[in-house]
């Protein structure tokens, strides 16, 4: 009789143990039926495994906590739940959730660099992005070390903060961004074209410095090359470059930029006034894109002295000043 009962026991505690485990799985292994949806989650540092279950159920990431955190204390305890923002698109079993956790897999955000954003608005856009301290990247791009066996002279990155489409997490430190931008810029500055600068007689930060001036100037990419050929002539015989673009960014830097140049700002006495002064500005305006790099490099083989903006993003290019003061006729007086 105790025997019996002590078999029933037994096998009343399997049924209950296989139970359970059925019961278990199915919530740790299977997703709830919820509506699909994409629910971005940030796992702060420092935050134990039972804070961040509760935070993943009320944000309905997880219907239950304990799967989670069972699932947890049997299949990771040695791990650690990483810090950081993810992108979870739910419904997801707690399986699912936990293991993207414990590896780590952050959202990566798509950071979109255009082309002639300075630093400063590079340092702006992460911020709003990423939430990479304004400061903290200005810091980072001051590191000049970063470019020393190219630029001997550069005060900043400047120029150097190469345009791309990148893919970071958020809180990415911003010497990290700032290495990733400089490693590009590297790679785009090929052998060839830096044997291209020396052919030139230009050093790489001349190249850099030009490259930005036509950044500015040129929206067409077809145009790149033309406003480089007016440029390098005006260079060659020591005419000065009249470029708006540079007065506005030293502006701009001081902080006393109005809404657009005015006659009065053309007689500003800073380095960067190109109106005043012949050759190049002492520094890149912006941060060029592969386009004008190549431009400053291989200018169209023209003539062009002059360019003047024909209000639908062209320019008209002459070779003389009567056929350029025709055109400021044309285009921009009767504008």
């Amino acid at each position: 009789m105790i025997l019996r009962i002590v078999k029933i026991s037994l096998v009343v505690c399997a049924v209950s143990i296989l139970l359970f485990s059925a019961w278990l799985s199915l919530e740790f292994y299977l997703a709830p039926k919820t509506a699909p949806k994409k629910i971005f989650f940030e796992v702060e540092n420092g935050k134990g495994a039972r804070t961040i279950a509760h935070s993943l159920r009320e944000n309905g990431i997880i219907k239950k906590e304990w799967p989670f955190l069972f699932g947890y204390e049997i299949l990771s305890p040695s791990k650690s739940l990483k810090a950081g923002e993810y992108a979870f698109s739910v419904p997801l079993s707690s399986k699912e959730v936990l293991k993207a956790i414990v590896e780590g897999k952050v959202y990566l955000h798509p950071i979109i660099i255009p082309e002639g954003m300075t630093r400063r608005e590079i340092a702006r856009y992460l911020e709003s992005e990423l939430s990479v301290a304004v400061e903290d990247f200005l810091l980072a791009s001051s590191r000049t070390d970063l470019i020393s066996s190219l630029d001997k002279e550069a005060s900043n990155l400047e120029g150097y903060l190469f345009p791309e489409t990148y893919y970071f997490p958020k809180r990415t430190p911003a010497d990290k961004i700032v290495s990733t931008l400089i490693s590009q810029f590297k790679s785009v500055l090929s052998s060839d074209w830096q044997k291209r600068a020396a052919e030139l007689g230009m050093t790489i930060r001349q190249v850099i410095i030009l490259a930005s001036l036509i950044e500015k100037e040129a929206s067409l990419p077809e145009e790149k090359k033309l406003v480089s050929a007016v440029f390098h002539n005006r260079l060659k015989i020591g005419m000065k470059l009249d470029c708006d673009p540079t007065i506005i960014y030293d502006l701009r830097e001081k902080g006393i930029f109005k809404d657009r140049l005015h006659a009065k700002d053309l007689k500003f006495d800073t380095p960067y006034n190109t109106y005043l002064r012949r050759g190049l500005p002492p520094g890149p305006i912006c941060n060029p894109g592969r386009g004008s790099l190549e431009a400053a490099l291989y200018p169209a083989e023209e003539s062009y002295l002059y360019f003047v903006a024909k209000n639908d993003g062209s320019h008209h290019f002459s070779r003389n000043f009567r056929e350029h003061q025709n055109a400021v006729i044309k285009y921009q007086k009767k504008k």
